[in-house]
């Protein structure tokens, strides 16, 4: 199921959107201003949006380039703004496509399907594997940023390396030697599992989890390290 961003301050068209988009099943995150989406963004997992251009705060445009900085997810116009220009402007700052109003609901969804199937052919069947989202942890490695439970939590660099893979591999045991090979390029002795564990301590105590009986990183002792999806 794509999650589908629409972002109209015309509550009407948003609703009427919303409705269509959830009738062909897909998942919506409906917004009414720029600054809410700016503010929720880096926690939604969107695959494409629909932007209306002529917003009271943030418009369209500068909305669309502050989503270009981050993802490569498609994006539609949908505005009463007709001329050539505005449509130029629209996909010169990285739109990928553009609507008109008054427009008809159903053309909008065409739109949609032909945008995400021409995006999941070029992108790996749709899957942003930047991004790992599950059982409150959201990490982003294109961004370095982890939020679990929905708050921003900073990490160290190397703290953010192993987390991220770690949750590469959910469900499976990091070994050792390779999480310190991955993590600090060089060759894995005894005493690098003293560096290894200072690192995961503090991982733990950022999550609010223990080394006695941990939700999330698991000691596999003599082998390694895993998170349970």
């Amino acid at each position: 199921m794509a999650n589908v961003l629409v972002v109209d301050d015309e509550k009407e068209i948003a609703d009427l959107v919303s409705i269509y988009l959830e009738n062909e099943n897909y998942n919506v995150y409906k917004y009414y201003s720029s600054r809410d989406v700016l503010k929720d963004l880096d926690k939604l997992n969107i695959d494409i949006a629909i932007l209306d251009v002529m917003m009271p705060d943030i418009d369209g445009f500068l909305l669309c380039n502050k989503i270009r900085e981050k993802y490569n997810f498609p994006i539609i116009f949908a505005t009463a703004k007709v001329s050539d220009m505005d449509k130029i402007n629209g996909l010169a700052i990285g739109a990928d496509d553009y609507v008109t109003k008054p427009f008809q609901p159903l053309e909008l969804i065409a739109r949609v399907k032909a945008q995400l199937r021409r995006y999941k052919k070029y992108n790996k069947n749709g899957v942003d594997d930047s991004v790992i989202d599950f059982r409150g942890i959201l990490i982003n490695n294109s961004t370095h940023e982890f939020f679990f439970n929905e708050k921003k939590v900073l990490l160290t660099k190397t703290e953010f390396s192993i987390l991220w893979l770690l949750c590469e591999n959910r469900g499976k045991v990091v070994r050792s030697d390779e999480l310190f090979m991955k993590v600090w390029g060089d060759k894995y002795f005894v005493k690098d599992n003293n560096t290894i564990m200072v690192h995961i301590r503090h991982l733990r105590e950022k999550m609010n989890d223990t080394g006695k009986n941990p939700k999330y990183i698991k000691t596999i002792y003599g082998v390694g390290y895993k998170i349970e999806e």
